[in-house]
């Protein structure tokens, strides 16, 4: 088993890509909006964005997706995240997914996604990964 870390700091790493032989299990960290100043469904585009570059990176894209969390400050912005994730989801891949409505750690942010892929072990993952043994 090989795993691979993608812009880690001291406590979370953006992304983790486990190599099990047959298959890779690609963990993205919960994303937030930078642009913190948009509405929720400006902060779900720049956050499914941030999830397709790292998928990038992993050598995969939105298909490979099997399982997204979804946290929102308000339940009340449900549909309104939802227009967007239609619009974004790849037809005939949607993943199993959650939505809570959830206090997130700073007031500003509307939205956080955290996702779940996989793909077949001979993908090629991307550059910047730190790579450890075990």
């Amino acid at each position: 088993m090989e795993i691979e870390r993608y812009d880690m700091g001291p406590r979370f790493s953006e992304m983790t890509v486990v190599d099990l032989g047959v298959a890779r299990m690609i963990y993205i960290s919960g994303q937030v909006a930078e642009n913190t100043a948009l509405d929720v469904r400006g902060q779900t585009r720049e956050v499914l964005v941030f999830i397709d570059r790292l998928l990038a990176r992993a050598g995969a894209d939105k298909r490979a997706i099997v399982s997204a969390r979804i946290y929102l400050a308000s339940a009340g912005d449900y549909a309104a995240m939802n227009s967007v994730w239609d619009d974004w989801v790849a037809p005939g891949h949607a993943p199993a997914r959650a939505t809570v409505g959830a206090k997130l750690v700073r007031p500003e942010y509307k939205v956080e996604i955290e996702v779940t892929a996989a793909t077949p072990a001979n993908s090629d993952s991307g550059a910047g990964a730190v790579r450890h043994r075990g």
